[in-house]
């Protein structure tokens, strides 16, 4: 057997061999198979029990992984950090535990990671709509880190309000050092000063950054990834319940549904429904999950009837939800956070059924392209609009639940008493003007 056994877990390399073999979709019988070793070997590494795998061990497992350049050198470094003591002295310290588990974000957590860890950006903002599960997300990301690759993760809570204490900042300037640390700014809406991390960046060689926000702020040298909200499936799926529960927002509504209902089964005769409940509220996580609370009382049918009355009577669930973000809230705030254009170029989107292209809201409004597609950039990051498969390019759509309440907006504002009012909301009268 290849190296020391012993029953406390290393986690590091373990974790690092099995997120790499789920990776390229290898079993441990058919990476063993590949690497000319046995199952049992692959088994021990992955759970820690085998603490120091052979050099040759580690070529073999590298070669059968395909391993190359970058990813190669931080696996091999994984393997050979408590023999050589690269790893600095003390535990890393651990991120949050998250609550629940994740589901239907496995690519989104492979690219992010592969951004920290081996691509090597420093800073790394992940944007998008309140409740799409951002947090959730960078929750995850974190954990993998600290288990695979051994890193402290230091969590900040922004929504407690900004940190302007310089002691602190220094204390956590020595804290990190030069040890590999995921520093976590979640909710950074109100902004994150560039100076700041510019000295944590100067004082701490291993640091990256990571933010969550739902506006990307303009970072020297950041990454911005927006977050769309999980997949809905086609009206093609409805009738095929085996392909329905593969779907990303189906998988995470039938995983709430089922803690509170142990024995659903996604039936021929429900799949219809739970298909038009994830697509009538968009693939939101933050949505889906007060939506599979009413099951304890409403079958999906019955729920999607419902949404005859407006989707956004479920974001008010009776029991254990009290502390949720609400969509409705998150929606409308990222619509005040909108310049006048922005928004006028979104009501005219919204008044566009299914699915249009970047040429088509360049001829809609009327705009050039690279004022156009300005636009639609940042209605895409900021999670108003998402896009859509197409074999003609790049198309998009506007979400079902933005779309109501742009809609309702308008009514209010076209209303007898919106008019004498004055409309309550000043964007119309610019989208008239566009649109004439």
């Amino acid at each position: 057997m290849d190296g020391g056994q012993s029953e406390q877990s290393t986690a590091g390399f373990g974790e690092l061999l099995r997120v790499r073999r789920e990776r390229v979709g290898l079993t441990q019988q058919c990476l063993a198979d590949h690497a000319t070793l046995s199952v049992r070997a692959i088994r021990d590494m992955e759970s820690g029990r085998v603490q120091r795998p052979r050099q040759e061990t580690v070529r073999l497992l590298a070669d059968a992984l395909r391993l190359e350049g970058r990813s190669r050198s931080v696996f091999e470094a994984a393997a050979r950090r408590r023999v050589l003591g690269e790893e600095p002295d003390g535990e890393p310290t651990a991120p949050p535990v998250a609550r629940g588990a994740i589901v239907g974000r496995e690519v989104e957590v492979e690219v992010l990671a592969d951004a920290l860890a081996v691509h090597g950006d420093r800073l790394v903002s992940v944007v998008g709509l309140g409740g799409v599960g951002k947090t959730r997300l960078v929750l995850e990301v974190a954990r993998r880190l600290h288990l695979a690759a051994r890193w402290s993760v230091h969590w900040v809570d922004c929504r407690r309000g900004p940190d302007t204490d310089r002691a602190r900042h220094e204390e956590l300037a020595r804290t990190i050092g030069d040890r590999p640390t995921l520093l976590v700014l979640d909710g950074a809406d109100d902004g994150v000063d560039p100076a700041l991390l510019d000295w944590l960046f100067h004082r701490c060689p291993g640091l990256r950054v990571l933010i969550t926000a739902q506006v990307p702020q303009a970072l020297p040298g950041g990454q911005v990834i927006p977050l769309a909200p999980l997949p809905t499936p086609g009206p093609e799926l409805d009738h095929d319940p085996v392909a329905l529960a593969e779907v990303g927002s189906v998988r995470l509504l039938l995983a709430h549904i089922r803690r509170l209902r142990p024995g659903f089964r996604l039936e021929p005769e429900e799949a219809p429904a739970v298909a038009a409940l994830c697509r009538h509220l968009d693939g939101l996580p933050g949505a889906l999950e007060p939506a599979a609370a009413w099951t304890l009382v409403q079958s999906p049918r019955q729920l999607v009837a419902r949404l005859a009355d407006g989707p956004f009577q479920f974001a008010s669930p009776p029991v254990a939800y009290s502390g949720r973000g609400d969509v409705r809230e998150s929606l409308g705030t990222a619509l005040l956070r909108l310049t006048l254009g922005q928004r006028a170029l979104l009501d005219l989107l919204v008044a566009e059924p299914g699915a249009w292209s970047g040429e088509d809201a360049v001829a809609l409004s009327g705009w050039t392209p690279q004022e156009c597609l300005g636009a639609v950039h940042e209605l895409l990051s900021r999670g108003l609009i998402r896009s859509v498969p197409a074999q003609d390019g790049v198309r998009f759509t506007v979400l079902n639940l933005c779309r109501l309440i742009c809609r309702e907006e308008r009514e209010r504002w076209l209303s007898p008493v919106g008019a004498a009012r004055g409309g309550g909301h000043t964007v119309f009268p610019l989208l008239e003007a566009v649109a004439g």
